[in-house]
């Protein structure tokens, strides 16, 4: 089955930056999207970035902050998160649609603090 590894996770502190990347792997139909939910303690997961070919959609909240990059023959995206705020804290989910089916990685760890 589709298998979507995250990494880059980690502490950094109120205006640093980091740089979260996604390799999928597991399937040998083409990865149609592929991007980066997000979810707050106490809220829903939400969309922080997406990519399906030339098309790039940003949350309000990442516009501007936040690249989203993909090299779509590792199947790999990245997402590199500058200017971080403790609102950004959250588990960051890899998101691909792989034949029509949405699959998930199992989640990493950004916590903004000082």
């Amino acid at each position: 089955q589709v298998q979507l590894e995250e990494s880059g996770g980690g502490l950094v502190q109120p205006g640093g930056s980091l740089r979260l990347s996604c390799t999928g792997s597991g399937s040998a139909l083409y990865f149609f999207a592929m991007g980066w939910y997000r979810q707050c303690p106490g809220k829903g997961r939400e969309l922080v970035a997406s990519i399906t070919g030339a098309t790039i959609n940003y949350s309000d909240s990442a516009k501007g902050r936040f690249n989203i990059s993909r090299a779509n023959a590792r199947n790999t995206v990245d997402l590199q998160m500058n200017s971080l705020e403790p609102e950004d804290t959250a588990v960051y989910y890899c998101y691909a649609n792989v034949g029509g089916e949405n699959d998930w990685g199992k989640g990493t760890l950004v916590t903004v603090s000082s």
